[in-house]
């Protein structure tokens, strides 16, 4: 079965991909905000939302913390940058986690960022370092979760004793993601689910058999998820309709910023998701920027990071999900602008054409109560 998951924008939310682009006002990312966002998808029946980390937003452990006790089910994949604490320090927090929430916790780690976020951390680390790091990072995170006292000496880090109070029950599941190859040895050797951005089938393809190699040539396997925002709809007019304002509300002064960032990038993943949107586009065709059936790229136009979404009608979407379902992808995290309308549409229209064709389990979805499909405009 799949799982799907949604994102908790705690940086901040807006109708537009690039907040204020059209004098709309963005919407701070208050506890009272995310936390309609949180139930709405505990309700819905998505499997946990995943929450960034980086100077720009909240921080993901606390602000997680605080939404546990107003969901019942949802589980919070909490994103963090591993050389930022010890990994001793993580499994602890990680450990008390997962039994004050009930077993709630699945955790990120992101090693992948530009230079200037990682100086104001004071990590100023060469990029295969830190993978290196990253690698030695997990192992002992996952000997401290052990239930013994765990000793390493590495390059990186040297631990003696290293433990919990008790081990955590389930033990977190790690997602980790890369486009790199030091970041790709990193995910064969100790992640859980090796997360992509949702680049088109033939690029994603070959990445996941590339996967499943190096992973079992450490006797180990992966499961694979995909990032993807999400514009789904009961027609697909409506949602290309909307793909078309979200597009004519980006200047081309904010792409241009946007493309010279991405210039500059240390990140292969970024520079892939560069090259799907090109820089440029017909601000008034949205279709210009389909680079696959119901794939578009313009999200990408303005903002770093994921940059494509599932666009089109339900039953569409759903196609889409199948296929990349097909290519070995099992867990899908997707997003909207904004948030919080999104997600019902998702939650009321996608998510039961998922269960009606057998893909997601038909228990996972809470008691809807109201109208059928939520209509916000």
């Amino acid at each position: 079965m799949l799982k799907v998951h949604w994102f908790l924008p705690t940086g901040g939310d807006s109708r537009d991909v690039a907040p204020g682009a059209s004098g709309s006002p963005a919407r701070p990312p208050t506890i009272d905000y995310l936390s309609q966002i949180a139930r709405a998808c505990d309700q819905l029946g998505f499997d946990a939302v995943l929450t960034p980390c980086g100077t720009g937003c909240e921080d993901a452990w606390i602000t997680t913390a605080v939404l546990v006790p107003q969901t019942t089910r949802l589980r919070f994949l909490v994103a963090f940058r591993p050389g930022l604490l010890s990994p001793t320090l993580a499994a602890q927090m990680a450990s008390s986690y997962q039994r004050l929430s009930g077993g709630r916790l699945l955790v990120n780690l992101v090693t992948g960022a530009e230079p200037r976020e990682l100086a104001r951390f004071g990590d100023f680390a060469a990029k295969d370092d830190r993978y290196a790091r990253t690698g030695e990072f997990i192992e002992i995170m996952r000997g401290a979760w052990g239930g013994e006292p765990y000793d390493q000496e590495s390059s990186y880090y040297r631990v003696e004793g290293a433990t919990t109070r008790e081990p955590p029950s389930p033990i977190p599941e790690i997602y980790f993601g890369g486009a790199s190859e030091a970041a790709e040895l990193v995910a064969a050797g100790g992640a859980d689910v090796y997360l992509a951005w949702g680049e088109p089938p033939a690029m994603v393809a070959e990445r996941v058999e590339r996967m499943r190699k190096l992973a079992a040539e450490r006797g180990r396997t992966l499961r694979f998820g995909i990032r993807f925002h999400t514009i789904a709809r009961p027609t697909s007019e409506e949602a290309w309709a909307e793909a078309a304002r979200l597009q004519s509300a980006m200047s081309s002064e904010a792409i241009a910023a946007a493309r010279q960032d991405f210039e500059s990038t240390q990140s292969e993943g970024q520079r892939r998701m560069a090259q799907l949107s090109g820089g440029t586009g017909d601000l008034s065709d949205p279709r210009a920027l389909e680079i696959h059936p119901n794939v578009w790229s313009g999200i990408g136009l303005v903002r770093g990071g994921a940059g494509t979404a599932l666009v089109g009608s339900f039953i569409e979407v759903a196609d889409r999900i199948e296929e990349y379902a097909a290519l070995g992808f099992e867990e899908f995290i997707l997003s909207g602008y904004p948030h919080l309308e999104e997600a019902w549409w998702v939650g009321e229209g996608l998510l039961p054409e998922l269960r009606r064709r057998g893909l997601l389990e038909q228990g996972n979805a809470g008691t809807v109560t109201g109208s059928s499909v939520f209509h916000f405009r």
